[in-house]
């Protein structure tokens, strides 16, 4: 199964929220949490994190959600949140 920002009127609908969970991180342990460090702590290319956190829309696969829950010992939807319809939308 795949997850992607899946779109409705140019409006992505699936966000994710690496890079607030990456600061969150960072400001918990008081330090620096380079991308590459989720990288080889997860085993996810670090393309696909840039991707998750710059492009809206990102196909990501659920083995990595799952790879970065485990890392950030989070719920699924506290990495990723859905964007409601804009009102007068079909």
């Amino acid at each position: 199964m795949s997850l992607a920002g899946d779109t409705l009127n140019g409006l992505f609908m699936i966000r994710f929220r690496l890079t607030e969970l990456i600061a969150d991180k960072a400001f918990k342990e008081r330090r620096v949490v380079p991308l590459t460090e989720v990288a080889e702590a997860t085993g996810i290319h670090r393309a696909t994190l840039s991707k998750m956190a710059n492009q809206p829309g990102a196909n990501i696969g659920t083995e990595i959600i799952d790879k970065l829950c485990r890392y950030f010992r989070c719920q699924p939807g506290e990495l990723l949140t859905y964007l409601e319809d804009e009102p007068g939308a079909p």
